[in-house]
């Protein structure tokens, strides 16, 4: 069964793991040496992550994986276009709110 989708942002696909805090969180498909997340599957299947740490190293069952807030070409800070016109007195943007809560993990 896998668990991947694809990305809202930029369309790329992602695996999406649970953390040891039981908070959701999307990495990149392949595993990568330079990342930060050990992912493994856990007896039911589900995957699972963590951050290793000198206590807990990396273990044998495990492989690094990137977050994909990380890699994502959308989600690395590009500014919102700016507005042309001006908005009438007493009207607010919330273009700013809405991407930030967009950005929600």
């Amino acid at each position: 069964m896998s668990r991947t989708s694809i990305c809202a942002d930029c369309r790329r696909e992602v695996l999406w793991t649970v953390t040891e805090s039981g908070k959701r969180l999307a990495v990149d498909p392949d595993p990568d040496p330079t990342g930060n997340a050990a992912v493994y599957r856990d007896g039911l299947g589900a995957y699972r992550s963590r951050r290793p740490s000198e206590d807990l190293p990396l273990m044998g069952y495990e492989r690094l994986h990137v977050p994909h807030v990380a890699t994502c070409p959308d989600r690395r800070g590009t500014p919102a276009p700016a507005r042309s016109a001006s908005l009438p007195p007493g009207v607010s943007d919330l273009a700013a709110y809405r991407l930030k809560s967009r950005r929600r993990p």
